[in-house]
């Protein structure tokens, strides 16, 4: 069995489902956003519930096997980053940040598997 950890955070924006997120403001607060960038510090993914609202709880996938849409082609097995839009995208790019690994291949749009191993390549 893959234990999954999930924590709640308080989001300072409006969060989609199965996005990537990172810390907002780290010098001021533990609140997350959508991520934007692959060299931003991606903490975890949403749930098929995000934020609607800047302030509301949304819950962060941290650890195991989880859920994420893609924003392009991926493989299983490919490391995946995030796109502009939060979205995963595959990269094998010295210095980039990654979530993990794609558990299944898919294309942009498909919400696919990823085990989570964060940190950068």
């Amino acid at each position: 069995m893959i234990t999954t950890f999930i924590r709640s955070y308080e989001a300072s924006a409006v969060i989609a489902a199965f996005v990537i997120v990172r810390f907002s403001d780290v010098a001021a607060s533990s609140k997350v956003a959508t991520a934007a960038a692959n060299n931003q510090p991606l903490i975890g993914t949403t749930g098929k519930i995000g934020a609607s609202a800047a302030g509301q709880m949304v819950d962060v996938t941290r650890g195991g096997l989880n859920q994420v849409q893609l924003g392009g082609t991926v493989n299983a097995g490919d490391w995946l980053t995030s796109d502009a839009n939060g979205k995963a995208i595959a990269t094998t790019t010295i210095g980039h940040q990654v979530i993990g690994r794609a558990e299944q291949p898919g294309v942009a749009g498909d919400v696919i598997d990823y085990y989570a191993s964060y940190g950068t390549l």
